[in-house]
């Protein structure tokens, strides 16, 4: 008590008011009114500058934890009285909440009025609302990095489900609702956001353009979504304020060693705490309000929707499919084929052209980048000539140009430049499938085999001048680096290779050539050119 408050009520009592209506009029206890007129008469009576009585101390139920409250304290410096409390009791304290407090107090002083906010009530299963916290944790064994935390909350009963993930994309949105909507056993008939980009695209005369995705997501299931207008945060209290719940309770006060182990404390936490403790709006926890709430829900469906996410992807050189920077096998034959690869929350499934499974892997922990998955069965044979009649049914799948092209490749006879040919060529000559029309390529090793240029770059080259790439998927655009800048470059051949194709032309058909070359104009295209690069020609 401060000065200024004893001074106040020794001024009334000698005004004749009762310590009951000081304490009244102050909004203090009575019996911190007397207690403050027996210090003030004992304080008369001994005199100002004389020694005070001692006070003996009765010995405290929190005695024996004062170094484990002052520990967590300092360590903790917002931890709540409740979350001392469960530390506490798991040391043994037998005390009650209220001494606790008190004590805390005395180290704090008086927590602030917090301005009371009055919220709009629903019917039982009418609504939900659902919101993301970004928090950032230093995990013990994963080190400190930012982790996204989902809400899910039943507007009438106020419980919630809760997990932190690794992102807020769409993909995640759909996979944490579908088990919220398990967790509380039902769907809400309706649901509110915020305008978050992955439910709402944009707002167009004060109305909201959902996204399509989501919105095909919220039929399967039922529910109808519901955009608050911007600015309106209030508009979904309910799922705001446990945020700060989450954080004084949950989160504080506690070590984490990883993700995973963050989010099995979380589910216990859910299920110990949070849904028994007694909810001060609703006079009940949130699990008895629940019992009442969840007859009221929509049902589920008999089949969940698919949350996973889709991409398409191609086949390198070494037969990989490459996802988040980390490299996953398929049949190896497949080299330059465009798969569509299905990713769930912990594998990567790869589909042929027929929608065929293909290919099953284990994905990767997040943070470990560039890693292979391999499975011995997809790799080429070890035995060479079951390579070579791999490629050659390949080759002949394409036609009769590949066919003359892949022997034009294997029969090389250079040592010098051996290295450019043979299967690892061949490879890659397939790799361009994937980046251009087929019809595209095939007129490429027509040429190519016209002019004896039989090798990889001798085909980019061609197709760079005369044929359009494809228009790869958007997922695949973002994520697509070609798998050959690292080779080294291989420079165009000297004209003194191609003078036994001249010579064997007959001299009118030598002539014509020569001819159309020497008259033609920049823009146009020749048979041949300078350095003799069948791409430029």
């Amino acid at each position: 008590m401060n000065e200024q408050t004893r001074n106040d009520i020794i001024a009334r009592l000698g005004q004749g008011q009762s310590m009951r209506s000081i304490a009244r009029a102050l909004g203090i206890s009575r019996g911190a009114v007397s207690r403050a007129v027996r210090g003030h008469q004992t304080q008369r009576e001994q005199g100002a500058g004389g020694p005070a009585r001692p006070r003996r101390r009765r010995r405290s139920l929190l005695d024996p934890f004062a170094e484990r409250i002052g520990q967590l304290l300092d360590r903790y410096p917002n931890i709540t009285v409740e979350r001392l409390l469960q530390e506490l009791r798991a040391c043994g304290y037998e005390g009650g909440y209220t001494i606790l407090r008190e004590h805390v107090k005395t180290v704090r002083g008086s927590p602030r009025a917090q301005e009371v906010v009055r919220r709009f009530e629903t019917a039982p299963g009418v609504q939900a609302q659902m919101d993301w916290a970004v928090y950032t944790i230093d995990f013990t064994d994963e080190g400190r990095r930012r982790v996204n935390l989902f809400s899910y909350l039943l507007g009438y009963s106020r419980r919630q489900y809760l997990r932190f993930t690794d992102s807020q994309d769409l993909t995640a949105l759909r996979r944490e609702h579908v088990r919220a909507f398990e967790h509380l056993g039902g769907v809400a008939a309706e649901c509110l956001y915020d305008n978050m980009k992955t439910v709402v695209d944009r707002w167009e005369d004060d109305q909201p353009i959902y996204n399509t995705r989501f919105l095909s997501f919220a039929t399967h299931y039922g529910f109808r979504p519901r955009a608050c207008r911007p600015g309106r945060p209030q508009t979904k209290g309910k799922v705001e304020r446990p945020f700060h719940y989450v954080e004084i309770n949950l989160l504080n006060g506690r070590e984490f060693r990883s993700l995973e182990h963050l989010n099995e404390v979380a589910r216990q936490w859910l299920a110990e705490v949070a849904d028994i403790r007694t909810h001060r709006g609703l006079g009940k926890t949130p699990r008895e309000a629940w019992q009442e709430e969840q007859p009221h829900l929509l049902a589920l469906p008999a089949v969940d929707y698919d949350t996973a996410r889709v991409v398409y992807r191609v086949v390198d050189v070494e037969g990989f499919v490459a996802y988040e920077r980390n490299s996953y096998s398929v049949p190896w034959r497949l080299v330059g084929e465009l798969l569509v690869v299905r990713v769930t929350e912990r594998e990567l499934i790869a589909y042929n052209s027929s929608l065929e499974v293909i290919a099953r892997h284990e994905l990767f922990p997040r943070g470990v980048k560039g890693a292979r998955r391999e499975e011995r069965a997809h790799r080429p044979s070890p035995n060479r000539r079951e390579q070579l009649e791999e490629l050659q049914q390949r080759y002949a799948e394409l036609g009769e140009a590949a066919q003359r092209f892949l022997e034009g490749l294997l029969a090389a006879d250079q040592p010098s430049v051996g290295a450019r040919y043979g299967k690892h060529q061949a490879r890659k000559v397939l790799s361009l499938l994937a980046l251009y029309h087929r019809r595209d390529v095939l007129a490429a090793m027509e040429r190519a085999t016209r002019y004896r240029a039989f090798s990889f770059s001798s085909l980019e080259r061609i197709l760079a001048v005369r044929a359009k790439p494809k228009r790869l998927p958007p997922s695949l655009a973002d994520s697509y680096r070609s798998p050959f800048v690292d080779d080294d470059p291989i420079h165009p051949r000297p004209t003194t290779e191609y003078q036994p194709l001249l010579f064997g032309e007959s001299t009118d058909d030598q002539k014509q050539n020569d001819d159309s070359a020497d008259h033609q104009s920049p823009g146009e295209e020749a048979d041949t050119s300078e350095e003799g690069d069948p791409g430029a020609a």
